[in-house]
């Protein structure tokens, strides 16, 4: 691709949220860019649930297959690349990326997802995906009714193992230090079997991402099926904030209904813009993204 090139719309990240988008602007009819680095933030999990059509596959044979079928239409092209500037100039937006490759758009698309901060556990990072698992309606199926934990502490914890508790019985609530729930909590925790254990965590001790067991700091171990954690994130892509993108209290891009950002020109879809965190999800904030852009573009042309 030549390094300087204009596009009706350009789409930073080229999952499943940026390919359902780019797929409803080059059916449009649109000039569309899409700009990824390769590293979607589920690369390591085995299989992808709970959507239609794809249920068991891959979260990269759904990727291939998407990207096959998106780049069919020759208004969409692809540059693989990391996109790491971005400005407002007088009538576009320019894009640079890390290969010193520089383009403009009319319109931006955000669908950069978010960046896992892995705790300082030894085996947590190995395991997250497979199963170290953070939503239970994309993987508690194939470990319900197992042996499975909770990392953290708190109420949102609390409230998470109550969701947990439908998919398993046999559930443990792992503090890594002292529990702070109050009575009220651990007497509803009690009344349901849910434990709660607060030894400090040494390890996960695993094989290929495949959780063995917890060996705690005092030496003693317990064998566990599955974990469920919800890590701190980080936006992966800062270049919305950078062009004054409002950020919201949970660190995700704010979007309205029809997933425009506040700022005139840039969208966003994806995880980064929301709290479901799904392939499904992801495919139809895309697709909305994608429809609502052009329909902004059909209304600015008939001005």
């Amino acid at each position: 691709m030549k390094a300087h090139q204009h596009f009706d719309t350009i789409i930073i990240g080229g999952s499943y949220a940026g390919l359902s988008a780019a797929m409803a602007l080059g059916r449009s009819l649109r000039r569309v860019l899409i700009i990824d680095s390769g590293k979607p933030c589920n690369r390591q999990t085995p299989h992808s649930h709970n959507f239609i059509t794809q249920d068991g596959n891959t979260p990269a044979a759904i990727s291939k297959l998407a990207r096959s079928q998106v780049l069919n239409y020759r208004t969409v092209k692809w540059h693989k690349g990391l996109a790491v500037e971005g400005r407002k100039t007088r009538e576009d937006f320019e894009i640079t990326t890390d290969s010193g490759s520089t383009f403009w758009g009319k319109k931006i698309i955000f669908a950069t997802g978010l960046k896992d901060l892995m705790p300082e556990i030894p085996g947590f990072a190995e395991c997250w995906g497979i199963s170290v698992i953070h939503c239970p309606y994309c993987h508690g199926y194939e470990v319900r009714n197992e042996k499975t934990g909770l990392l953290g502490n708190g109420d949102f914890i609390f409230e998470f193992a109550k969701i947990i508790h439908h998919w398993t019985t046999d559930l443990c609530i792992y503090t890594n230090g002292t529990a702070s729930f109050d009575k009220e909590q651990k007497a509803f925790m009690n009344k349901h079997g849910i434990q709660i254990n607060e030894k400090p965590i040494k390890e996960f001790a695993h094989y290929n991402g495949q959780i063995d067991h917890i060996l705690f700091e005092d030496g003693h171990k317990e064998i566990i099926k599955a974990i469920y954690a919800k890590p701190k994130f980080s936006q992966h892509c800062s270049i919305a904030a950078t062009l004054g993108c409002e950020i919201t209290e949970q660190g995700l891009i704010k979007v309205n209904e029809f997933q425009k950002t506040s700022i005139a020109g840039i969208w966003a879809c994806g995880d980064n813009c929301s709290p479901m965190r799904s392939v499904a999800n992801a495919v139809y904030s895309g697709s909305l993204t994608g429809t609502m852009l052009n329909k902004e573009m059909i209304e600015e042309d008939f001005k």
